[in-house]
């Protein structure tokens, strides 16, 4: 266990690092960025030692392993976020384990979410989840569907929209999840001039481990990062 948690804080500090110096490169703070630490390919052990290096916020995507997962380490203070697709009828376990679902993917969804959220009497904050690459293979509203949905959106009492979510495509390196990340960003700062009060356009979760240096430079405010934290520990 010595060597994992040496192993995994060595890690974290380096990722920290290069999250600090691509914040400065862009001119901002780099607490102006959250780091989200993905777990879906890790056991309790191994979360352990990531909360232990300063990581107490994690990203999950698969409702059934994360639910089970949370279960586990409840002694630990631990800020759950769901970055995977969530199937509506995992939405009432995954809720209350929760602090934010950011892949609120089809007005369907967000829907079911503010109607469960009601009856658990939970406030949940999501980020809406835009197929920013045009890829069929991935979950998302299209660009051009996010805003007319505003007035559904803001009638909810019980979900809160605090801005967008995206994955950049896994073509054309990173030039191309660059241009993503500027198309996001560009879209965010566009809907923010427009939305309703009950909205916000704050957030924008972008970038993983290949890339979440880019991210940050196109202004993501939240990171989604895995395969860089478990170096010389996952194979």
């Amino acid at each position: 266990m010595a060597d994992l948690s040496f192993q995994i804080a060595e890690n974290v500090a380096r990722v920290r690092d290069r999250l600090a110096e691509a914040a400065s490169r862009a001119g901002r703070a780099p607490e102006d960025v959250r780091l989200v630490a993905v777990s879906k390919y890790v056991g309790p052990e191994v979360i352990r030692a990531l909360v232990a290096a300063g990581c107490t916020t994690l990203g999950e995507s698969r409702p059934q392993h994360f639910c089970e997962k949370a279960t586990a380490l409840t002694d630990l203070d631990i800020r759950w976020h769901m970055i995977g697709h969530l199937q509506r009828n995992k939405i009432r376990r995954t809720l209350p384990l929760v602090a934010m679902v950011e892949s609120a993917d089809s007005p369907r969804l967000v829907a079911a979410i503010d109607r469960i959220a009601g009856e658990l009497g939970l406030i949940m904050p999501i980020l809406l989840e835009v197929n920013i690459s045009g890829d069929d293979a991935k979950d998302g509203f299209s660009p051009d569907a996010v805003e007319p949905c505003f007035e559904e959106l803001a009638q909810y009492r019980n979900v809160r929209v605090e801005g967008l979510m995206g994955m950049a495509s896994f073509e054309g390196g990173l030039d191309a999840a660059r241009r993503d990340f500027a198309r996001l960003r560009e879209l965010r700062d566009e809907l923010r001039q427009r939305c309703p009060n009950e909205i916000a356009m704050q957030e924008l979760s972008m970038g993983m481990s290949r890339d979440f240096e880019a991210a940050i430079e196109e202004g993501a405010t939240i990171v989604r990062v895995g395969s860089a934290l478990y170096e010389g520990v996952i194979r």
